[in-house]
């Protein structure tokens, strides 16, 4: 199952991203630490390039820190950009945001050339919630709900610090799979753009590796890693008490528990994917989507060549048809006189 979202409103954030970014000193992309990669908009990336960034690793208290670590180095080792990992209710670490974005534009602030930041990220990565504590008040609406922000904001952190805020926005297609379905575990994705019991069952398929210890205790399981990804959900659903009439596990009703059981931080801290799965899953995403494009391009071809709209090719310019007949040659004209 391809998971793909892009609710109408988020063509309209991309559009004012485009204009605003013109007058941006800085970007802060916000990303959750539990799918750092999977997280970071691609399209983002095109539409703020050029730009000094500063990635902002959130809900860190949710995220494993044997994992958060290798990925703030992979940010942080590339050029331009920044990265430092954060709770975004914890007020006193959130204004490290400041510091950090005054270290990437050292030569902006003060009143004659103020610091302007543009604060973009995917729904529900707790932008909203990190603003409120920046600012110490609910400046900005704030939800456990995909794509609650739909209009922008400009909020003053200091006399000389403007920072606009953007709709959560997700990109038109998601070409890594994977990404897909860690997306939609995380509530990223609106609930109508994918099936909970698959969803669940790539959860499970991924946690049974490295989390086979936290599944077993929070579920009372005696062996996670030797089960089938159906097999585990199943006996999770029975554990849990999840039947319907007959004895019957209802695999949506425990699809459901396990996702909650992984946004609310019931399976313990957990990071869905390391630097090196995200750039292997990548590099076949990409691959994928390239054979995609060859297919589809050689579809268009054969739709132009039945229809016969394939135009013709223009005539040379300045051709003299005078010249196909010999007789017109200087030399023949030549030859023709008395």
């Amino acid at each position: 199952m391809a998971i793909q979202w892009f609710p109408g409103h988020m063509h309209l954030t991309k559009q004012a991203i485009t204009e605003r970014i013109k007058a941006i000193d800085v970007v802060i992309e916000l990303l959750d630490a539990r799918l750092p990669g999977s997280s970071a908009n691609p399209m983002l990336a095109q539409l703020t390039a050029g730009r000094p960034t500063l990635k902002v690793l959130n809900k860190q208290d949710m995220a494993d820190p044997l994992r958060t670590a290798p990925w703030l180095a992979y940010y942080n080792s590339q050029p331009g950009t920044r990265a430092i990992a954060l709770d975004s209710s914890d007020t006193a670490a959130a204004q490290r945001l400041i510091a950090s974005c005054r270290a990437l534009a050292p030569l902006r602030g003060g009143m004659v050339k103020p610091m302007r930041v543009l604060i973009c990220g995917i729904p529900n990565v707790g932008k909203s919630t990190l603003i409120n504590s920046l600012v110490r008040k609910r400046a900005a609406k704030a939800a456990d709900e995909a794509g609650v922000t739909k209009a922008e904001q400009r909020i003053s952190l200091a006399d000389d610090f403007y920072l606009y805020d953007t709709p959560g926005m997700l990109w038109p297609r998601i070409i890594v799979a994977k990404s897909g379905y860690n997306l939609a575990a995380s509530g990223a994705v609106g609930r109508n753009a994918f099936d909970d019991e698959e969803v669940a069952l790539e959860l499970v398929d991924y946690l049974k590796g490295p989390y086979a210890q936290q599944l077993q205790e929070r579920y009372k399981l005696k062996d996670a890693a030797a089960m089938t990804d159906d097999e585990l959900l199943t006996e999770i659903g029975r554990k849990r008490g999840a039947l319907q009439s007959g004895g019957r596990v209802n695999m949506q009703k425990t699809a459901e528990l396990v996702i909650n059981d992984f946004r609310t931080r019931q399976l313990g801290r957990i990071t869905l994917e390391t630097p090196e799965e995200f750039a292997l899953w990548l590099a076949v995403g990409q691959k994928l989507d390239a054979e995609r494009q060859v297919k589809k391009d050689a579809i268009e071809l054969n739709r132009l060549i039945k229809f016969k709209k394939i135009p013709r090719p223009p005539r040379p310019a300045n051709t003299d048809t005078r010249q196909e007949n010999s007789s017109d040659t200087p030399a023949a004209e030549e030859a023709q006189k008395p």
